[in-house]
């Protein structure tokens, strides 16, 4: 085996055990996410830890997060828990205007996310559990901008709202 390939699979390997990390240290009733005008980090405005919470113990949690590349792909790594077996959600984000960041999501013009510009139904399983990774491209919005966002999981069928977060505040790599 190359150097090269086996540098590969090293950072691979670190990679997922370092996602598999996050996810198990920041699922819901955890109290560590990044809320507006709380950061945990210096960094923590590009990587957010969302938390969706619901009724009678549904929850959610979106790895939400750009790499360091010129891509501009952020990706929605996103977990929900306790919802309807074997039904189709969606994830929905609304972002305020970029020149009002202050912590305190108004916006109500909600975005349907999926891959890319195509929008994706999450499907539960036989236990209302699910996982998906949705991405959006963000190449139009200039690096350095700033903004409050919020999210919720909808029903496919009737896109009543089950689980919401808290506001978040947001800058572009």
């Amino acid at each position: 085996m190359s150097i090269m390939m086996a540098t590969l699979i090293l950072t691979a390997t670190t990679y997922i055990a370092c996602r598999k990390e996050v996810s198990e240290t920041t699922m819901p009733g955890v109290q560590n996410a990044t809320v507006a005008g709380n950061p945990a980090s210096a960094e923590s405005n590009y990587e957010l830890e969302v938390v969706l919470r619901g009724d009678n113990g549904s929850n959610g949690h979106i790895h939400f997060g750009q790499n360091r590349d010129a891509a501009k792909i952020i990706s929605l790594d996103t977990k929900v828990q306790n919802l309807l077996p074997n039904h189709h959600y969606l994830l929905q984000r609304a972002v305020d205007p970029m020149n009002v960041v202050d912590g305190n999501c108004t916006s109500t013009s909600w975005l349907t996310l999926g891959y890319g510009l195509t929008p994706h139904m999450i499907t539960t399983d036989d236990k209302g559990d699910a996982t998906d990774l949705i991405w959006r491209d963000v190449t139009a919005i200039p690096s350095g901008a700033r903004f409050d966002i919020h999210f919720r999981i909808v029903d496919a069928e009737n896109m009543q709202e089950v689980l919401s977060s808290d506001c978040y505040q947001y800058t572009v790599r």
